[in-house]
């Protein structure tokens, strides 16, 4: 007789979940506070839910398989995360982000600059439908400009992730927005419909604080030293932002944003080799460790490069074989009616609300929260008599915005990497917990019924 990879197995117990992901937890705390790199933590979590696993009478093998079933999908965000590194460092190499640099401090006001570059990366996530992709390009160049002009790198990149979730969450081009509709069985464009409207008041008052903020916060006139060393160092020609013109267009055109990125990469590279007079070791050593810039430049120019995203590169497949583990084991089958008790007591969404938080604190993967939200209040909602279209809302404006405030979580800890920035922007990213204030406020005032 063939012996089972699982001998008699229990489902893990509500007790030893809360108590593992109580160490999780304490192990990120320590983490943040002593400033180790946030993998150390999830390989901790990874081997303690392992550890739980066998503890309730699952094989090592069988284990393994749930860790790695959720690898394949993991495998196409590691491809992304792997031309961000490279990108990030191109850019740099080929004179995009000089360019930029270079002509953007003449041309935008002083005054407007935060505004600015909320309202740019509002614009391009909209039309893109990426956070990362327009972070790695435009939030790339906007964060440089800041540094360069003087303005506060916090302010800026709390800014740009706003702006990056203004598309991220509410865009029909947004794979976030299309899991959404897709597992509640509603409709993309009514459903983004319904997000613009339930968002009006929290994009208000990002407008009005990224005002304040832009004139506590404008661009100091470069001096000539910064201008005379850009102009020394590259050869600003109209070529050098083809390489953004390519990340722009194609998108436009549905190529696939890995596609984009691809040939991005292949032309700033012979744009750093043709038009910079860099050797193909030299641009091919920037693709792995990042641009080093020195002088009056170091401090604008330098980073990017694979190793940029090491931390990013390991968090996300630990946290994806800790997810398949959890499924596995059922971990959370019992839940639901928990859940259906709490939301007797509090309401649908600040349940919903304060489940994302847990998620995202745990799972660490914005995707993996919608699913894991859809999949423990499906039912719950149901018995509510809760019509799809609310709790397609209920998610779009909580568990998606959510996830980008958490920093150990990938939809945070991505852009903030490229930003090269730490979790001193997340307070000025409005956008973020604005819109699951106000909804949780004005929730009433919508009748989805009748929408």
């Amino acid at each position: 007789m063939l012996q089972l990879d699982v001998a008699d197995p229990g489902k893990v117990s509500s007790m030893d979940f809360a108590v593992a992901t109580a160490l999780f937890l304490a192990a990120m705390l320590l983490c943040i506070v002593r400033g180790y790199a946030l993998y150390w933590a999830l390989a901790f979590a990874l081997a303690l839910f392992f550890a739980v696993g066998l503890r309730r009478g699952y094989r090592a093998a069988a284990l393994a398989k749930m860790a790695w079933s959720k690898m394949p999908k993991t495998m196409i965000v590691l491809r992304i995360i792997f031309l961000i590194g490279i990108l990030t460092g191109l850019w740099r190499s080929c004179g995009t982000i000089a360019f930029c640099i270079y002509y953007g401090i003449r041309a935008i006001s002083p005054q407007l600059f935060v505004l600015l570059a909320f309202l740019l990366s509002a614009l391009l996530s909209y039309a893109l439908g990426t956070s990362f992709g327009v972070t790695s390009t435009a939030g790339v160049v906007l964060i440089a400009l800041a540094r360069s002009g003087g303005v506060d790198p916090a302010v800026t990149a709390g800014a740009i992730l706003s702006g990056v979730y203004f598309g991220d969450r509410g865009a029909p081009t947004s794979s976030c927005a299309s899991l959404v509709a897709a597992l509640t069985e509603t409709e993309l464009y009514g459903n983004v419909r319904r997000m613009h409207r339930t968002a009006l008041l929290p994009y208000a008052i990002c407008l009005a604080l990224y005002a304040f903020l832009s004139l506590r916060n404008p661009i100091v006139a470069a001096d000539d030293a910064l201008l005379t060393a850009l102009n020394a160092r590259f050869a600003l020609s109209l070529w050098t932002v083809l390489p953004a013109g390519v990340m722009l267009v194609l998108p436009l055109w549905r190529v696939p944003i890995w596609i984009a990125m691809s040939v991005s990469g292949a032309v700033a590279f012979v744009i750093a080799v043709l038009a910079q007079h860099a050797s193909v070791g030299e641009t091919l050593r920037v693709c792995l460790f990042g641009y080093t810039a020195d002088g009056t430049l170091a401090g604008v120019l330098t980073g990017g490069g694979l190793i940029s995203m090491l931390t990013v590169f390991l968090m996300l497949p630990l946290a994806s074989m800790m997810t398949g583990i959890l499924e596995g084991t059922g971990a959370l089958d019992g839940a639901q009616d928990k859940l259906t008790a709490v939301s007797d007591r509090l309401g649908l969404l600040p349940t919903t609300a304060l489940l994302s938080i847990l998620c995202s604190m745990v799972l660490c993967n914005q995707t993996i929260v919608v699913l894991m939200l859809h999949q423990l209040m499906g039912r719950v909602y149901e018995r509510r008599g809760a019509s799809k279209e609310e709790f397609a809302m209920d998610i779009a404006n909580s568990g998606v915005t959510i996830a980008g405030l958490v920093p150990w979580c990938i939809a945070c800890a991505v852009p903030l990497s490229m930003l090269d920035v730490g979790v001193e922007a997340l307070p000025y990213a409005a956008l973020l917990y604005t819109i699951p204030l106000c909804y949780l406020f004005t929730k009433r005032l919508y009748d989805w019924k009748g929408d």
